[in-house]
């Protein structure tokens, strides 16, 4: 069945009181970025329902790409129908022809914005429900928690036929929140990071760090990759490239293997704290899950957050390993992520991390190198993509960040 309008509820929208207006602005921006590909869409949004009109194009496609859009509770497909009883009962008996199988129970609730209609909302139900009992003389009405509800809506332009509720993806408009980086790595857990704080209003630019030639382009694709999986929430994503192979050779030198990682992961949080300063972020998000690996244990944690004032916000850090993939595998991550194109964090990791570092040790391994220096290189460095669900493009490189 190909439908003319979609109906869209806001959800959690409608506890922000004064914020209400902006947060329907941003979820309509999403709405229109999300389906770019279907230019003959029209979309009205009000206090209370935002209406999708269709104008021919693919009911069915949009309505895919529609569920990812944080922001929207759920949502109908309509059908737009002349005016009139005789074609309201014509339109009502072929919808119930197509989705009736002969066990389903079914109400008619009728709604009317044009109050000078010609039958009350109770007159409709009444002689809407008598046209489908023509046709199904055996089917069975009930008014509490029908297995078909057939909603008809009359507007002052036309009416409107509709019987299906589709789930939308909760949460809150990509954007109501703020800026955040993400260290995007190219593993399991950072694109669930990611995920989650979109759900909460999050846009996100995802940063990650490329030491070629000991990480391969097919890694860094997995990246944009993994990015372009996320896309779809949003419209777009902008992927920062950050050049790493100096800075991860220059620990390697100079620093003890116990401590590699943590110096490593304290220039990344370095690097990307500059990042969001430049590209106006308020927080830095990773996907760092307690005690997974060495590197994230509290003790890790703290002596890596010394280099930044700013929150590091880790989505996914009291989830197990199973319920991260669990995730992953709904949003179409976990495929992609398991590939084997290793990240730089990989690459350089020691044999044996310490789990507990000392921040003095930390400091004393730091004055061997002149860190300034290395983070401004890598930032000098940067490149910058548009990613879309379906491509990504080179837009420029570190001039455009100013």
């Amino acid at each position: 069945m190909e439908y003319s309008e979609i109906m869209v509820r806001y959800g959690e929208l409608s506890t922000k009181g004064k914020n209400r207006k902006s947060f329907i602005m941003q979820l309509a921006q999403n709405v229109r970025s999300a389906l770019s590909d279907f230019p003959n869409i029209k979309i009205k949004a009000d206090r209370d329902r935002m209406h999708l009109l269709l104008n021919g194009e693919d009911s069915h496609a949009v309505i895919e790409k529609l569920q990812k859009v944080f922001g929207i509770q759920n949502f109908s497909p309509s059908i737009k129908v002349e005016k009139s009883i005789p074609a309201l009962i014509i339109a009502v008996q072929a919808v119930m022809k197509e989705i009736y199988t002969g066990t389903e129970s079914f109400k008619i609730t009728a709604k009317r914005s044009d109050h000078d209609f010609e039958q009350t909302s109770e007159e409709l139900n009444l002689t809407l429900g008598n046209a489908v009992i023509d046709i199904f003389p055996d089917i069975k009405v009930q008014m509490k928690r029908p297995d078909i509800n057939l909603r008809v809506e009359i507007r002052l332009d036309a009416a409107y036929i509709s019987y299906e509720t589709i789930q939308g993806a909760g949460g809150l408009p990509v954007g109501t929140s703020g800026k955040g980086m993400l260290m995007l790595s190219g593993g399991i857990d950072s694109p669930v990071a990611g995920y989650f704080a979109m759900k909460r209003g999050v846009e996100i630019e995802a940063v990650h760090f490329a030491s070629p030639p000991y990480t391969s382009e097919q890694a860094l694709q997995k990246a944009k990759d993994l990015t372009a999986k996320l896309a779809p929430y949003v419209g777009s994503i902008q992927f920062i490239e950050v050049p790493f192979t100096k800075v991860q050779e220059t620990i390697k030198e100079v620093v003890p293997q116990g401590y590699w990682m943590t110096l490593t992961r304290r220039m990344m949080l370095r690097i990307t704290d500059e990042i969001c300063q430049l590209r106006h972020g308020l927080i830095i998000l990773n996907g760092e899950s307690l005690g997974q690996v060495a590197s994230q244990t509290l003790q890790s944690m703290v002596a890596i957050n010394e280099v930044t004032n700013r929150p590091v916000v880790r989505p996914v850090a009291t989830m197990d390993k199973l319920e991260i993939i669990e995730v992953a595998q709904e949003i179409d991550t976990f495929e992609l992520a398991i590939q084997p194109f290793e990240d730089c964090c990989t690459i350089f990791a020691p044999p044996q991390p310490k789990t507990r570092p000392k921040l003095e040790k930390v400091h004393e391994y730091e004055e061997r190198f002149d860190v300034e220096g290395l983070v401004q290189e890598a930032l000098a460095g940067l490149k910058i993509s548009v990613i879309t669900p379906h491509s990504s493009e080179v837009r420029d490189e570190f001039a455009d960040l100013l």
